[in-house]
């Protein structure tokens, strides 16, 4: 026992350096980072091969030792005869969060892709969201548009979920796939904030707010709220709710709104009923399918962390590694 807590005395203060030191070099590299703007890259996958080396792979493992080497010489020679195929399907990766900050990111692989791409060429976009805030999923939506005016085909993947701003980016597609339990729809708008009012009063606590203009703040997080300011903020919504039943019923006409447009969601097997999607298959699934005769190439724009950033993840990593050997000594 008396070794044990040697050991553990040993790494605590082994711990402690090693923390003191990764913050000292963490603190240094964020300072000398805020002098120069961080870059992002783009990463180009082909989805082509990774389809197709998965499931050689496998089947790899079904022969003996001499028919592998046999197979293997025989893909090394009709990879030298394969010629790239002119049936190409870009691929974008969007899962949105309630801010919608990736649309950032989107527009980024957007502008990448219309400049490589030519007239005819496919986008899937493999889409998950819940929705959020209405200007950030719509200029999302608006970016997907552009896809559309560049003359390239635009197909929208949903294999979990596209509620809300997320299927007002999904409806601008051509042709919507989704899995059978995803999560489509809620085409409404919602809007929620507490009000400390009451709390505020109880306790004596005045608040005073000064806005110009007769709608500048229809309802207060603070203030007392008036039956003219939920009336005015309750119409605000219904504006944007007419602006999205007709972004929906501008892209698919084909959709009967009062039945759609009602808030509610389905899941995908229910929503082919209501023609709020097109077919029901997974993304992968569809790609696959396609993988042996198009060239399929995934377009990711990702930002560097930074170094201090990494160096903190691993100095947190090893403390977590100590803390598991001590809880088990």
């Amino acid at each position: 026992m008396t070794f044990l807590l040697d050991i553990a005395d040993f790494l605590i203060k082994a711990a402690i350096i090693v923390m003191a030191f990764g913050l000292m070099v963490a603190l240094l590299a964020n300072a000398a980072q805020r002098q120069r703007k961080q870059q992002g890259e783009l990463q180009v996958t082909n989805l082509s091969k990774v389809f197709r080396n998965a499931g050689r792979a496998v089947r790899a493992e079904l022969l003996t030792k001499k028919q592998r080497k046999q197979a293997q010489k025989q893909e090394k020679q009709a990879a030298k005869k394969a010629e790239p195929s002119d049936k190409r399907i870009f691929v974008i990766d969007f899962k949105g969060s309630v801010d919608a900050h990736e649309v950032d990111h989107l527009t980024r692989e957007v502008n990448a892709i219309i400049g490589a791409a030519e007239a005819g060429d496919t986008v899937l976009v493999r889409l998950e969201s819940p929705g959020g805030v209405v200007h950030g999923y719509g200029l999302g939506a608006a970016q997907l548009q552009r896809l559309r005016d560049a003359q390239l085909k635009l197909i929208v993947s949903v294999d979990k979920v596209a509620a809300s701003g997320g299927y007002m980016m999904a409806a601008v597609a051509e042709h919507i796939i989704a899995a059978p339990y995803a999560i489509i729809g809620s085409i409404g708008v919602v809007a929620q904030l507490p009000n400390f009012y009451r709390f505020l009063q109880k306790h004596d606590i005045d608040f005073e707010q000064i806005t110009a203009g007769e709608y500048k703040r229809t309802l207060s997080v603070f203030g007392e709220n008036t039956d003219e300011g939920r009336h005015k903020f309750k119409e605000d919504l219904e504006q944007i709710h007419q602006q999205f039943k007709q972004h929906v019923a501008n892209y698919r006409p084909q959709l009967v709104l009062e039945k759609v447009a009602t808030g509610e969601y389905w899941t995908a097997q229910q929503a082919l009923d209501l023609q709020l999607v097109d077919e029901i298959t997974t993304g992968d699934a569809w790609l696959q399918q396609r993988a042996e005769d198009h060239t399929l190439l995934r377009v990711h724009y990702s930002e560097k962390r930074p170094l201090g950033e990494r160096i903190g993840k691993n100095v947190t990593a090893v403390l977590e590694s100590i803390k598991t050997f001590l809880s088990k000594a």
